[in-house]
């Protein structure tokens, strides 16, 4: 799946984390990119970014202002209004810092699991699966896990993927799952891993 994966683009929070490492801007650009495209969370982090580049900067941030930068991220006034306050409490309680840990992050209002383990797996390299819908996904097709939701497929998968890996779980499987493995009709005719898959839930595919 990484060697399909060489030449494609990374999901977007995960360019934004080579670009710099900041856990801060991994953060705010994983709420954005919550039911949003890539295209569109990534131009709309840069934007936010280019005028509240730290937790102080946006935490003071007019909030007419945070949504136009980020407008047209999906529930982006929503949005603006968790990610100027997700800011305040960094800068408040964390001194402008994120927390490293997940049980910290998940304190946060707009934080669960898959957030603050990309946040710290990204930020920190602390080891931790990030599990959306396309790990849960693919991991169930593949016969690896067989779990009813994304916490469920976390822990199994905590079980069965050698600690190393954790972090390049979710990068490599979403990217697979957004141009192979995808959720309808996936391309099973050019998997590289189709022969040890177990196609578990598939019906129709290319």
């Amino acid at each position: 799946m990484r060697n399909t994966l060489a030449q494609g683009k990374l999901p977007s929070v995960s360019e934004i984390a080579r670009r710099d490492r900041d856990p801060f801007r991994i953060l705010i650009s994983t709420l954005l990119s919550l039911r949003t495209k890539d295209d569109v969370t990534d131009v709309a982090s840069a934007r936010l970014f280019a005028f509240a580049p730290t937790a102080s900067k946006l935490a003071r941030a007019d909030l007419e202002a945070i949504e136009r930068a980020i407008f047209p991220v999906g529930f982006y006034r929503t949005k603006a209004r968790t990610v100027r306050e997700v800011a305040r409490r960094l800068e408040t309680e964390f001194h402008g810092k994120v927390p490293r840990t997940i049980d910290a992050l998940l304190d946060f209002k707009g934080v669960g699991r898959k957030t603050a383990a990309l946040v710290v797996s990204l930020g920190y390299g602390v080891p931790a699966i990030c599990v959306d819908t396309h790990v849960h996904r693919i991991s169930n097709r593949l016969g690896w896990v067989r779990t009813k939701t994304p916490d469920q497929s976390e822990h199994a998968l905590m079980k069965l993927v050698p600690r190393t890996h954790w972090i390049d779980v979710n990068e490599i499987m979403v990217g697979f799952g957004q141009t192979v493995c995808t959720p309808l009709s996936p391309r099973c005719s050019i998997c590289p891993v189709a022969r040890a898959c177990a196609r578990v839930g598939v019906g129709k595919h290319r």
